[in-house]
């Protein structure tokens, strides 16, 4: 077999391993998505977001803020559950119907995951830079 020959069969066979190998999971649940933000953070992030019959509304995304500012979470559940933001260690309870807030100064940067513990529902993902 020829030199090309093999090295187009590599190629081809490296193609199709990769191809029809299977995306990891963050690109199936909502709100994980690998895009990155390119506008400025901005002052203060506010969020307001409900959760009904399993479902997060708005949709779940990016929630963005500059290091050193303000930051609220409003939710309201349908169901009793907790709010939880990841890497802050913040906590609320979700009684039904009745809004929860949470409100800090982002003073760690990085991507932090805002979700309900009981129903493990992903509300939207906090930037700080």
């Amino acid at each position: 077999m020829s030199g090309s020959v093999r090295a187009t069969g590599c190629v081809l066979a490296c193609w199709l391993v990769t191809a029809c190998g299977p995306l990891s999971e963050t690109h199936h649940n909502p709100g994980s998505s690998h895009e990155v933000a390119t506008a400025a953070p901005s002052g203060q992030a506010d969020a307001v977001i409900t959760v009904a019959r399993g479902q997060v509304s708005p949709p779940p995304g990016w929630l963005e803020v500059a290091k050193g500012r303000r930051v609220s979470i409003t939710v309201t559940s349908d169901v009793p559950d907790e709010l939880h933001v990841h890497g802050y260690d913040i906590e609320a309870e979700l009684r039904p119907g009745v809004p929860a807030t949470v409100r800090f100064t982002a003073g760690l940067t990085g991507v932090f995951e805002v979700e309900t513990h009981r129903s493990k529902l992903v509300l939207t993902q906090l930037a700080v830079r």
